[in-house]
């Protein structure tokens, strides 16, 4: 275990490369504890809170996924790491506007907040080429957060699988914050009962305050931010 001044000194004092590592010790705990193979957890490092070098640390120390909310920050940051464009996965965890829809599929390679159906078949006339996705669901039922309830999402899959050009990989969502991470595994929880519903075995869902919580609850990739780019 951590001693208890350890958050203090994660995110004030490491570096990236320490912080990558650390989050990769405790995703392997996690997923030990869970009886799951570490290998089946992405670490997506999101990068909205660093810049370019920042995000070349990241990688230099093994991540290979990096996210972002923002399609200009974005840009700028994928022509400065060109150079390790067969190194790194681009995902787009922030909320989609169709105004911009076609740059970010021609940018990224998976969008992970697909969060209404007229979105998705919106996303599925302009793709590029067959698009990764997950759609994004508001299990909390926060208003201020977007995405399908979990009572819409049924019939919003019914409509979203006839789309040639929408690879729907799984689900994602957001956990409220609580100060305890346990509070957020009935979020968790009730997600991957969800996408079994539907067939999905990807979830989405875990970030720096409730990981470990979301990897208990069946987490195949988590959206870590905070506790990497020491924001």
């Amino acid at each position: 275990m951590y001693p208890r001044n350890a958050k203090l000194r994660y995110y004030g004092v490491m570096s990236i490369r320490e912080n990558v590592l650390a989050v990769q010790e405790r995703i392997a705990v996690a997923a030990a504890r869970a009886g799951r193979d570490a290998a089946s957890v992405t670490l997506v490092a999101i990068a909205k809170t660093t810049d370019a070098a920042g995000a070349r640390e990241a990688a230099a120390a093994g991540v290979r996924h990096i996210g972002e909310n923002r399609l200009q920050e974005a840009q700028r940051k994928m022509k400065a790491l060109a150079d390790l464009a067969g190194n790194i996965t681009w995902h787009m965890v922030g909320h989609l506007q169709t105004n911009k829809a076609k740059a970010v599929m021609e940018r990224f390679a998976i969008l992970h907040s697909v969060d209404s159906v007229r979105l998705g078949e919106f996303l599925d006339r302009c793709a590029p080429r067959r698009v990764p996705v997950f759609l994004e669901v508001n299990v909390a039922g926060e208003a201020a957060k977007q995405g399908f309830s979990p009572e819409a999402l049924p019939a919003a899959m019914d409509q979203l699988r006839s789309c040639r050009n929408l690879d729907i990989r799984g689900l994602m969502t957001i956990a409220p914050l609580a100060g305890d991470p346990e509070a957020a595994r009935l979020v968790f929880r009730r997600l991957h009962k969800l996408a079994y519903a539907e067939g999905l075995r990807e979830l989405s869902m875990g970030m720096t305050n409730d990981f470990e919580a979301a990897i208990a609850e069946g987490a195949t990739m988590v959206r870590i931010g905070r506790a990497i780019f020491n924001a």
